[in-house]
C-alpha cells in the first residue's frame, strides 16, 4: 500500500511542469531554511540579553570588589544595581536582606561562575568573586540583576522571524517562477522553431555560449543524421526497387515464352535461364537482408573463428570456372572474434568477385601481423581505377569497364564485405596485387589466445 502511494505521489509530480516543480523545490528549501534559522536566532536572544546584562554587571562587580579590598562597603550603582557582600557561606554581611542564592548557587558563585536563575519572574542574573577584606576574611561579592523582558523577548523575536520566513519565501516562489518562466522562453521559441522546421533545414543557435547552445547543437546533428539517414533510406530503397525490377521482369517474360512456346528444349533453354536469373534474384535479396538487420543495428553474438579454416573451406566451395585459386596459410590458426557465418560471407563475396574479374589465377593469402589478422585476395585481371576504390564499397555502385560489364552483379557483394568487417572493428580496402589485378585487403582484430 505504502509503495503504491509513493508511486502515485511520484507519478502526480512528475506530470507537473519543470517550471512548477522548480519553484516547488527552490520554495520549500528556502521556507525550510528560514525557519530553522528562525528558530536557532531566536534561541540567541535569551544568551544576547544575558551577555548584555554581564557586562554591566562585571564592571559593577570591579568596583565593589574594589571597595571591599579596601575596606569600605560597596556603593550604589547609578543605574540602580547594588553591589552585596556575603560571607563564604551565603550569609549577608553588609546588613542587608538574604539574596534569593542557594547553597549550590553559592559555590558557583564561589568559583567566579555566574548564575542565572529562570526559575525566578523575572529570571535573575548573579555575578561574584571572593575578595579578601583588610582584616583577612574572605568575602563573596555578589551583583544580580533582573532580566526583565527575557522570554518575551525570545517568544517575539521568534514571531517575527516566522513572519520574515513566509515573507522571504513567499517572494524567493515568485522570483523563482517568473526566473524559470523567463529561462524557458528560448526553450519553449526552440521547440517552436523545431516542429516548423523543414526538412534540410537546421535550428539557429542562441548567441550565448550557453547550454541551450549546446542543446541546440546537438539537436542540429541529430537532425543531420536523420537527414542523412533518410536520403541514404531513400537511395537504398530507389536502388533495391531497380535492381529487383530487372530479374522480375526477366523471369516473368522468360517463363511466357516458355509457357508459349510447344518446343520442349527451346523451353527448356528457356527455364535454365529463369533458374539463373532466380538464383541472382536470391542472392540480392539476401543481400538486401543481410544490410538491412546491419542498419538496424542486429549483430550476431561472437566467438573465435579461425581465418585459415575458413579460407581453406570456401576455396574448396568456390566455383572456379576454370581458373587457378589458390590459398596461403601461416601454420598456425589464426583466430579472430566474429560470427563464422560473417568471416564466410566476406570469404565467399571476394572469392566470386575475384573469379569473376580474373583472367588465370587466383590467390587467396592469410597473415598474422602483431594484432591484426589480414586476409587478402589477388586476381589477374583488370584490377580497380584510383578513382572507383574509394566507391566500390558503396552500395549499388559498379565500375563501368571491362571489370563489372557483364557481371550480372547487383553491386552489393563488396558492400556487404565492407558492413560485416566494419561493425567488427576491421576495415577492408581495395589496391593493386601483384600481378597487376585487383587486391582486397581485410584486417581484423586478432584474438589473444
Amino acid at each position: 500500500m505504502r509503495g503504491a502511494l509513493g508511486r502515485l505521489v511520484g507519478l502526480l509530480w512528475l506530470r507537473r511542469t519543470l517550471r512548477f516543480r522548480i519553484t516547488m523545490v527552490a520554495t520549500a528549501a528556502t521556507l525550510a531554511v528560514l525557519l530553522l534559522l528562525a528558530v536557532q536566532t531566536s534561541r540567541l536572544i535569551g544568551p544576547l540579553l544575558v551577555s548584555s546584562a554581564d557586562e554591566q554587571l562585571q564592571e559593577i562587580l570591579d568596583a565593589a570588589v574594589t571597595e571591599v579590598r579596601a575596606g569600605s562597603a560597596p556603593a550604589d550603582d547609578p543605574v540602580g544595581v547594588r553591589a552585596r557582600v556575603l560571607d563564604t557561606a551565603g550569609a549577608p554581611v553588609d546588613g542587608l536582606p538574604v539574596p534569593p542564592l542557594d547553597a549550590a548557587d553559592v559555590r558557583t558563585l564561589k568559583a567566579g561562575t555566574p548564575v542565572l536563575r529562570k526559575s525566578e519572574e523575572p529570571p535573575q542574573r548573579w555575578v561574584g568573586t571572593v575578595a579578601t577584606a583588610p582584616d583577612g576574611s574572605q568575602r563573596l561579592v555578589v551583583v544580580g540583576t533582573t532580566l526583565t523582558g527575557y522570554f518575551v523577548a525570545q517568544e517575539r523575536a521568534l514571531n517575527w522571524l516566522l513572519v520574515a520566513a513566509l515573507i522571504a519565501t513567499a517572494a524567493t516562489g515568485t522570483a523563482t517562477w517568473f526566473a524559470v518562466l523567463s529561462s524557458l522562453r528560448p526553450v519553449e521559441r526552440m521547440r517552436s522553431a523545431a516542429t516548423r522546421l523543414p526538412a534540410g533545414h537546421r535550428l539557429p543557435l542562441p548567441t550565448a555560449h550557453d547550454e541551450l547552445r549546446s542543446l541546440a547543437a546537438a539537436l542540429n546533428g541529430l537532425l543531420a543524421r536523420r537527414d542523412e539517414a533518410t536520403d541514404r533510406l531513400r537511395r537504398f530503397t530507389g536502388d533495391a526497387a531497380h535492381e529487383l525490377r530487372s530479374p522480375v521482369a526477366s523471369i516473368r517474360v522468360q517463363a511466357e515464352v516458355a509457357v508459349a512456346n510447344p518446343d520442349a528444349d527451346f523451353a527448356h533453354e528457356v527455364l535454365a535461364d529463369v533458374v539463373h536469373e532466380s538464383e541472382r534474384l536470391s542472392t540480392l535479396v539476401e543481400g538486401l537482408l543481410t544490410l538491412a538487420r546491419s542498419d538496424a543495428g542486429e549483430l550476431p553474438a561472437a566467438q573465435p573463428v579461425d581465418v585459415c579454416t575458413a579460407a581453406r573451406d570456401a576455396v574448396g566451395r568456390v566455383d572456379r570456372r576454370g581458373l587457378v585459386v589458390g590459398v596461403n596459410t601461416p601454420s598456425t590458426a589464426c583466430w579472430v572474434l566474429a560470427a563464422p557465418a560473417e568471416v564466410d560471407l566476406v570469404l565467399d563475396n571476394l572469392l566470386r568477385n575475384a573469379v569473376r574479374h580474373g583472367r588465370a589465377m587466383v590467390t587467396v593469402t592469410v597473415l598474422r601481423r602483431a594484432d591484426t589478422v589480414w586476409l587478402m585476395v589477388d586476381d589477374d585481371g583488370h584490377g580497380v581505377a584510383e578513382e572507383h576504390r574509394e566507391k566500390v564499397f558503396d552500395r549499388f555502385y559498379r565500375v563501368q569497364d571491362d571489370r563489372s560489364r557483364d557481371s550480372g552483379g547487383a553491386g552489393l557483394g563488396l558492400a556487404l564485405v565492407e558492413e560485416v568487417v566494419r561493425r567488427r572493428g576491421g576495415s577492408v580496402r581495395v589496391g593493386e596485387a601483384p600481378e597487376g589485378g585487383a587486391r582486397f585487403q581485410v584486417r581484423w582484430r586478432a584474438l589473444r589466445t
